[in-house]
């Protein structure tokens, strides 16, 4: 199994080294392009003649100097030595693998470069660079002279035998240029990451749209050049393992017309809580994203997640609290469905996957299995990443001034009440926003979303495929309103380059009548967000402050079917804390180079259910109740009526990015959060958690742990 890994892993490099000897062999003419290393006696030679010296120098100095060990000898031993191999930027030989049967061989091979002479390196555009390749040392030890005569003996009798087909080695490998930065792949979620192009997006005048997310590279780097920051943050090193490590993807790979690259995905965290069951907390997570285009309109991405976890106290409860039917211990938020590992931890696997086709500059259509998010603020009342993955079909339209987004989603209900014979409700949502840049300052969007069933065999509502159609009047006329329409309403307002302000209205159900009553019935379910962003706050580079306000009224996102709650697998599709809250949030974040460091502070006021013997009333915080059951009344209904409970978080991190091509992040974090009710019960009581964690990990989604 050993021999036939290090096969494979050999053959593998040779990929890049083929694709080295094609390049060189076909650009020597021009001075710009890559060159070969040059022995003394090769000087002069361009092209093939210039790959062959070095082949044949290389050989011939293996052939004066190798030594067979005197047991392989005696026994009379016939095989192959394979040697991949480094001319680094000095002109230095290094060995970087060998396949061998035998360790002596290994050894004398290492012996044998190590007495390479110093040479000219490679060059790229005129410079000095490191380069991989290949050979293989034939033993009984054999001169080039006589592996040439083989070689031309070989061809005469494959020419005689058969037709030789070459489609295999005429393919032709490039340089690898990370066209990753200007394709139509998603740029992975994560508010650190894109709070570091969050400024250059919003200058007064540009005309994009950044409320719509995860953006695609594409639209990103008409903005703010990722390529070149990322250039700009590599380290200057040469040996294949330090740049794997610091500077590049595990395995890249670029051809004619298409690219790939295969990294592996790491989140492992170590951590103590206090108020735990069991103080020590950690997440391991193992990984691997494949991800590539073919062509200029084809881009697809697919990741798949092994984790284990155990976290804080509060969070492992509310995890609970939202676990399925069928006897799964809880649901992570943002993850999905949990398994239990060993006696107090939880096994969650998880996978996304996005497959974009951009026909022109207008259109993109995806096909995904993930998550969006539509706002500009930390939060989102329309649709946020907090819930786990759903498959989906996402439309983007870009013209003028405007950009439509369209997108049709398959969600499920988990809960028991919803569960037939061991399996889940579907249901689905469509939701369409228009996103108008008004002037070079302001933008508006236009919000509208339902979520419906499959009541009598309903299934997914074509009507609802016309993108351009007013959805809450087709789920009006069509279903006897069994589903669940929002609208809403986003802004955004830049004073200038430097400070933005945004916000949201959401509006679930509305009755003029009420409002003009002036007595706060429960029928006006609306919640609306404020926010300010301040990019290079106080004239320091990189420093982003933001400061953000979210209110919702009690019974907001759920409705008198629960099924069709705004929700998927127990969790909110909007802000995440469900309804019946306000919360305020200071945001600072700053980079330099590869260093980092976010604070985020978290002031909130929530109306929970007692759910006690004596108080079983619905205040409207749980999305999953029928709205139109136990309402304790119908008027004077305000914010944090139940039990009304003060919650304070902070939540701060620091680290270092130790490879910007993979955004694999080496971090240190701290979350101190206090939960204060009026009444304890048994699932709601007053209590203060502080949360250390250190860890790796790869930053490519987010994690909220703010519940």
């Amino acid at each position: 199994m050993k021999k036939g890994l290090s096969t494979v892993f050999l053959l593998f490099y040779s990929f890049f080294i083929y694709s080295q000897e094609v390049n060189n062999s076909s650009l020597q003419s021009d001075p710009s392009a890559e060159r070969f290393p040059v022995f003394s006696n090769c000087e002069n030679l361009q092209s093939t003649e210039l790959k062959n010296c070095f082949y044949n120098k290389v050989l011939d100095f293996i052939f004066q100097n190798f030594e067979v060990p005197e047991n392989l000898k005696q026994a009379n031993y016939q095989g192959n030595v394979k040697v991949l191999f480094e001319v680094d930027s000095n002109g230095s030989f290094k060995v970087i693998y060998t396949d061998a049967v035998d360790e002596s061989l290994i050894n004398e091979t290492k012996r044998v470069f190590a007495k390479f002479p110093k040479i000219k390196p490679s060059t790229y555009n005129g410079k000095a660079t490191y380069s991989k390749y290949t050979v293989t040392i034939a033993v009984p030890l054999k001169s080039p002279e006589q592996l040439a005569s083989e070689a031309l003996v070989r061809a005469e009798v494959m020419k005689n035998e058969t037709k030789q087909l070459t489609e295999l080695d005429s393919i032709v490998y490039k340089k690898f240029r990370s066209p990753e930065f200007e394709s139509h792949l998603n740029v992975p979620f994560s508010h650190s990451y894109y709070s570091q192009f969050d400024a250059s997006l919003n200058r007064v005048g540009s005309n994009n749209h950044t409320a719509s997310k995860p953006y695609t590279y594409v639209e990103v780097s008409k903005y703010y050049d990722l390529k070149a920051v990322n250039e700009k943050l590599k380290k200057n090193t040469s040996g294949w393992w330090s740049r794997k490590l610091w500077n590049e993807s595990m395995v890249e790979i670029q051809g004619e017309g298409y690219w790939f690259t295969l990294n592996p995905i790491l989140d492992l965290q170590a951590g103590t809580a206090t108020h735990s069951a069991v103080s020590r907390t950690y997440i391991n997570t193992r990984g691997l994203n494949f991800r590539g285009g073919l062509g200029k309109d084809i881009n697809f991405t697919a990741t798949v997640f092994e984790s284990q976890g155990r976290f804080a106290g509060y969070f492992n409860r509310y995890a609970e609290s939202i676990k399925p039917a069928g006897g799964d211990p809880a649901i992570i938020p943002g993850m999905g469905i949990a398994k239990r590992f060993k006696t107090d931890g939880y096994d969650f696997p998880l996978a996304e996957a996005n497959l974009t086709f951009a026909p022109n500059k207008y259109i993109d259509l995806q096909l995904g299995y993930g998550r969006n998010f539509i706002g500009d603020g930390y939060r989102s009342l329309l649709e946020s990443d907090g819930a786990s993955p759903y498959p989906y079909v996402k439309i983007n339209t870009n013209f003028w001034k405007i950009k439509y987004t369209n997108t049709y989603m398959w969600l499920k209900d988990v809960r028991p009440a919803a569960t037939i014979e061991r399996t889940y409700s579907t249901k689905f949502m469509a939701n369409h926003y228009l996103s108008w840049n008004v002037s070079n300052k302001f933008n508006i969007g236009l919000f509208e979303s339902v979520v419906w069933t499959n009541t009598n065999n309903r299934g997914f509502d074509m009507s609802f495929v016309n993108p351009i159609i007013f959805y809450r009047s087709v789920e009006f006329a069509s279903s006897a309103r069994t589903g669940n329409a929002l609208l809403g309403l986003t802004y955004k307002y830049k004073v200038n380059n430097q400070i933005n302000t945004y916000g949201q209205f959401l509006l679930d159900e509305f009755s003029l009548g009420e409002v003009k009553k002036g007595n706060s019935s429960w029928k006006n379910k609306f919640g609306y967000q404020l926010g300010v962003k301040y990019y290079n706050a106080f004239k320091v580079d990189n420093l982003v402050l933001q400061l953000e306000y979210n209110h919702v009224r009690p019974y907001v996102y759920s409705h008198s079917n629960p099924i069709t709650n705004y929700a998927h697998n127990n969790q909110s599709i909007g802000h995440q804390w469900g309804g019946n809250f306000k919360e305020f949030l200071a945001i600072a974040r700053y980079h330099k180079g590869r260093y980092y460091g976010d604070a985020k502070f978290t002031i909130g006021t929530r109306g929970l259910d007692f759910d006690t013997i004596t108080d079983s009333y619905n205040y409207g915080g749980n999305i999953y109740k029928d709205y139109d059951e136990n309402r304790p009344f119908d008027s004077g209904v305000k914010v944090g009526q139940g039990n009304k409970t003060a919650i304070f978080i902070a939540d701060i991190q620091g680290g270092y990015l130790i490879n910007p091509s993979t955004n694999l992040k080496l971090f240190g974090s701290y979350i101190y959060r206090s939960f204060d009710p009026n009444m304890n019960t048994a699932t709601t009581f007053n209590q203060s958690t502080n949360w250390f964690a250190l860890g790796v990990r790869s930053d490519v989604f987010n994690w909220y742990f703010d519940y």
